[in-house]
């Protein structure tokens, strides 16, 4: 009897009209699904067709099985299959990055204006605080009025179907004291339901302020993100400029060691040239000193010796030719034949003098024979006086004629060593115009080269990037078409 009367009560208390609190309830089970499970368990005992409702706007939400994946078109070739998967994953992540920031922006309003209306939202839970208990003590009576209905209608329908029973009023005591028991009970339950309601708007205030704080936070972090994304760009340029200088630096290092080997070569070349005219010199001065020559430098126009022995600066004469050339004083080559020509000139001209005295002499001399023609001549110290004024004319009319002829050696030796030193200037000189107009050749066909290797350089430095590019987007392809096949 008590159980069947504590039966019926209970299902009347869970059968009644839901309060205003019961209905926030379940649109926060609709919204949050922690707290959705937790009612699913807590009215699964209670009401078995709420427990259908919520079930079932579940199994609404969720996707159904039956749902087939659209084959991939053979008419597409892999490469743009692998293109506009690429494409759609880029606008997906582009799409989601928006989305994130633009809910940031949407948390940040309402966390803003949560903070505006949080002190409404506190006087209306302590509304809903202070007057869902009364209510659900209202109920109450009207439940137990109805259960005692109930009860008297069971117990007069009883009586009536019972004639030969009559009612103990001990047992109606303990019926009202298991009714108050009971409603106690309910009470309790109620108590019970409203704390844990409470809890659970608290714990769904967390999560919602939890869940919040994440979104900003992710919002921040995508900021962040962008900001690092951009100093990794900025930084990737950098490392490309300082490596382009790097390479530009390696190859002027690897120009100027070149240059400098190409440097030493030649010096090793002049310094073996140096050896090679330093040992002809030498053999030049033995040979020199074996023909018992003589080398006379040529002197600059100002009287000052000239210092570059290569071109004719020094000339090579016979010891007699040097004192001669030392007789008649210091001073250039050409200043001291000038003077051995003009001294030449002067003692031509007295031979010449003298040659005329000795034919006037000689006339004179005829004469006076013919006039002494008798068989008388003059006296021996007239005729001696004259023979020695002969024989002085003679000899030095043979010392003249060995100067003469000495002077005009000389002077052909100095024209033609003159003339051999002019040929020599003349092919030193062209030869150093043909180096030069060589080495200007040359330089500009290094620079060519040079200018050639750089742009090869460049075009091997792009062809390398292209190609590590190309390869890498192979990569992806193969990648993604293996995703694909592996899909289907």
């Amino acid at each position: 009897m008590l159980r069947e009367l504590r039966a019926k009560v209970l299902l009347v208390a869970l059968r009644l009209a839901p309060s205003e609190q019961d209905r926030r309830l379940e649109r926060a089970v609709g919204e949050c699904p922690l707290i959705s499970a937790f009612w699913i368990l807590k009215k699964s005992s209670v009401d078995g067709r709420f427990v259908g409702t919520v079930t079932g706007a579940e199994d609404m939400g969720t996707p159904g099985s039956g749902r087939k994946r659209a084959p991939v078109k053979d008419r597409f070739s892999a490469e743009d299959e692998a293109l506009s998967s690429i494409a759609r994953e880029a606008e997906a992540r582009l799409a989601a990055k928006r989305a994130a920031r633009a809910e940031a922006r949407d948390i940040r309003m309402r966390e803003l204006e949560r903070q505006q209306k949080e002190l409404d939202e506190k006087c209306d839970k302590q509304y809903t605080d202070t007057y869902s208990r009364p209510s659900s003590r209202c109920t109450t009576p009207g439940l137990s009025a109805a259960a005692l209905a109930s009860l008297g209608g069971t117990s007069s329908r009883r009586g009536s179907g019972d004639t030969g029973s009559i009612a103990d009023p001990d047992s109606s005591l303990t019926e009202l004291r298991d009714i108050y028991d009971l409603k106690d009970q309910i009470q309790d339950v109620e108590g019970r339901y409203m704390q844990g309601l409470k809890e659970l708007k608290e714990s769904l205030s967390e999560v919602e302020e939890k869940y919040k704080k994440a979104m900003v936070s992710n919002a921040q972090l995508d900021n962040d993100k962008a900001n690092y994304l951009y100093q990794v760009d900025t930084l990737k340029d950098v490392i490309e400029e300082m490596e382009e200088q790097m390479a530009e630096l390696h190859r002027e290092t690897e120009e100027k060691s070149k240059e400098l080997e190409r440097q030493k070569h030649t010096c090793t070349v002049l310094q073996h040239k140096q050896e090679e005219l330093k040992e002809g010199i030498r053999q030049r001065d033995q040979l020199i000193e074996k023909h018992g020559l003589v080398i006379i430098p040529e002197g600059t126009p100002n009287g000052e010796v000239s210092q570059e022995v290569v071109g004719g600066g020094i000339t090579v004469v016979t010891q007699e030719a040097a004192q001669v050339l030392e007789s008649a004083g210091e001073g250039p080559l050409d200043v001291r034949l000038r003077k051995l020509a003009d001294e030449k000139d002067e003692l031509l001209a007295q031979i010449r003098k003298l040659k005329t005295q000795l034919e006037d002499e000689r006339q004179k001399s005829s004469k006076m024979e013919s006039v002494f023609t008798d068989g008388e001549r003059m006296e021996n110290g007239t005729d001696l006086h004259l023979i020695e004024l002969q024989r002085d004319a003679n000899r030095q009319i043979s010392e003249y004629k060995f100067k003469l002829s000495k002077s005009e050696q000389e002077m052909g030796t100095m024209e033609q060593n003159i003339n051999r030193l002019e040929g020599q200037v003349s092919r030193y000189k062209a030869a150093a115009d043909n180096s030069e107009k060589v080495e200007d050749e040359l330089k500009i066909e290094k620079r060519k080269l040079q200018r050639e290797l750089r742009t090869a350089l460049d075009k091997i430095e792009e062809m390398e990037m292209t190609n590590n590019h190309l390869v890498k987007r192979l990569e992806k392809m193969k990648a993604n078409r293996n995703a694909l096949l592996s899909q289907q």
